[in-house]
């Protein structure tokens, strides 16, 4: 069998890629699976100064940080208040009333202005910024798509190589395991031979003994 010699400096002790001990010998995963379970229950529990402190968001923004404690809480987020965007007419007839209201009236006139002159800048310009936006957000887009495929093609070939140098790794070790074993097959069938040379030259000197007597 051809062997192939790994050049790398990387010290491997798992063949993922080769090995597949595990998924042929069913018993075999359990026992490590057993073995796995023990070891989890020998290690000491975690000590809790060992992890990183708590982040703190929106430290410096306490609205969003009261929003998001909201959040964790899961309460229901507070409806908007709509009654300045109400006309109502004066409770009474006191000036203080009257003056209330008519302040509340021109504020939604000025909304209304706003809202006409927003609306008047969208028919005019409106079209034109989103065809730039789209087109903005299609190359950036295009961009990470881009992106993704080089992260992609990277990954895919550097699975490939580890498959390869594994693969390679494998053949190499299982090659020196067959030259291993023939090794030993043949120091045993050396000792076995020396054995029984030893009990032939026994018998002949018993044998030139009994005639020499």
């Amino acid at each position: 069998m051809a062997t192939h010699v790994i050049t790398s400096p990387v010290i491997l002790d798992s063949l993922p890629y080769y090995d597949n001990d595990l998924s042929t010998d069913p018993e075999l995963k359990a026992l490590v699976d057993a073995e796995i379970v023990k070891e989890l229950k020998s290690m000491p529990p975690l000590d809790p100064s060992r992890l990183p402190p708590e982040l703190q968001l929106f430290q410096d923004k306490p609205l969003l940080a009261a929003e998001l404690e909201r959040a964790a809480r899961q309460e229901a987020l507070s409806s908007l208040d709509m009654t300045r965007y109400k006309l109502p007419g004066p409770t009474d007839d006191t000036e203080l009333a009257w003056r209330v209201a008519l302040d509340n009236a021109k504020a939604q006139l000025e909304h209304q202005k706003t809202r006409q002159l927003n609306q008047s800048l969208l028919q005019t310009y409106g079209a034109n910024a989103w065809r730039v936006h789209n087109y903005l957000t299609e190359a950036t887009a295009v961009q990470y798509e881009k992106a993704l495929e080089r992260l992609q093609d990277q990954t895919t070939e550097l699975n490939r190589n580890r498959k390869n140098s594994q693969i390679l790794a494998g053949n190499q070790l299982t090659s020196l395991e067959m030259r291993w074993t023939e090794l030993i097959s043949t120091v045993l069938q050396l000792e076995l031979a020396n054995v029984a040379l030893e009990g032939e030259l026994d018998d002949l000197q018993a044998q030139e003994r009994e005639m020499g007597a």
